[in-house]
């Protein structure tokens, strides 16, 4: 029970739980009810208020803009003015330029047709020089050619003429004199030699060599190959592949390049430089055209890798020092221990030699006490001799004693 007292008479009265929540809830939505009213009364007021607010800035902004466009027509009138003001001079400086033009246009003409004249007196001249040098180019490409023909011959007479050696020779002396036409220039540090060295039973034609700082990056095995046209016999370009792997493996170097003409009519070969990395590793073949770039090529390529390589040789001498360190240290170990085990080898035959010369004395001490003894015993028994001990058994000696003594009285 809850008690509750009236504001009015001052009279005390109990209500139970569910009265009093019935009270309490009429309380609340009377005062609910009163401030939502005031509170949609300022609403409505605010909202009044704001209306206007908008509307009085809306009808500046309109008169703003209505301004604006009483003086933009106003700009645009004078400037439509000062338009047809320039339209009438233009139109005047056009007649008066037409006028002009007239009059030039009728001296232009006459001069032009002077010139037109001219011209073609010129032109005429001209043809007559054309047609000159026509048939001069004419005989000067006759001749060409028929030097061309002379000289087609002479080489034909020349491959002929050639032992099969001489052809590949004659394309050996071409990469060398390619190559030595900008060495200076482009390899002025490199190594670009015959291959004469035959302790292995082959030998390649070239071999290219750089180094930068001690460390070599980049080495080529070149073979080149040419035939005569008349050869019966054609070679493939395929037949030499193996023997020139072989020759690089055997001289160290890291690529192998085929100069090669064979297989003339081989659209493979002739579009520039060909990998066969298919069939031996990292090998080319290439025409002659392209023995510089081949070699340019795989030289730039190498010089990328120049720090790596040099890392990778830093680390290769490191490891090297490493083994040699630890080989020296074995061979130190094994030299100790060796000269160790003979050193206690020699110990012990020592400290045997030294128990044996102590047993060798001690023997020899004893022989020489023992010979004290027997010389102590002889010289005992030396004292005890006399003539007449000497001559108890010897009565002659005896009386020959005596009478040798009564004499010499």
């Amino acid at each position: 029970m809850k008690e509750i007292k009236c504001p009015n008479c001052g009279q005390v009265f109990q209500v139970d739980e569910t009265g009093y929540a019935q009270i309490v809830q009429q309380v609340r939505d009377k005062e609910f009810e009163k401030e939502l009213g005031q509170r949609m009364a300022e609403l409505k007021k605010k909202e009044e208020s704001d209306l206007l607010i908008a509307r009085m800035e809306q009808e500046k902004v309109h008169n703003e803009a209505m301004n604006r466009k009483d003086n933009e027509l106003a700009g645009r009138d004078r400037r439509i003015e000062q338009l047809s003001a320039r339209i009438d001079k233009a139109e005047t400086e056009k007649k008066l330029a037409v006028s002009e033009a007239v009059q030039e246009k009728d001296k232009k003409l006459s001069e032009k047709e002077t010139e037109i004249t001219e011209l073609k007196a010129k032109l005429e001249i001209a043809k007559q020089e054309a047609a000159l040098r026509e048939n001069n180019l004419i005989d000067k490409q006759k001749g060409e050619l028929k030097l061309r023909d002379e000289e087609i011959e002479r080489l034909k007479d020349f491959k002929a003429r050639q032992s099969t050696k001489m052809v590949g020779e004659s394309l050996e002396q071409h990469c060398m004199t390619q190559f030595n036409q900008i060495r200076m220039t482009a390899f002025p540090n490199a190594f670009f030699e015959k291959d004469n060295d035959i302790r292995t039973g082959s030998k390649g034609d070239f071999i290219f060599r750089e180094s930068s700082g001690g460390t070599e990056f980049i080495s080529i095995m070149f073979e080149m190959k040419n035939e005569m046209d008349a050869t019966a016999t054609k070679h493939r370009n395929e037949d030499f592949f193996k023997e020139l792997d072989k020759d690089r493996n055997e001289k160290k170097c890291e690529y192998a390049v085929l100069v090669s003409l064979l297989e003339s009519d081989n659209e493979l070969y002739n579009n520039g430089i060909v990998d066969v990395s298919y069939r031996f590793p990292k090998m080319f073949v290439v025409r002659p055209q392209f023995f510089i770039p081949i070699i340019s090529l795989l030289r730039n390529a190498a010089l990328n890798s120049l720090d790596y390589r040099r890392k990778l040789e830093e680390v290769q001498n490191q490891q090297l020092d490493l083994y040699n360190f630890e080989e020296n240290l074995s061979i130190f170990k094994s030299s100790f221990s060796d000269s160790f085990r003979k050193a206690g080898e020699r110990f012990e035959d020592a400290i045997k030699g030294i128990d044996n010369a102590i047993n060798a004395l001690t023997k020899i001490r004893e022989n020489l006490v023992k010979s004290e003894n027997h010389l102590n015993a002889a010289n005992n028994k030396l004292e005890d001799v006399n003539i007449k001990k000497l001559t108890k058994n010897a009565p002659s000696v005896r009386a020959m004693f005596e009478e040798s003594k009564s004499g010499e009285l």
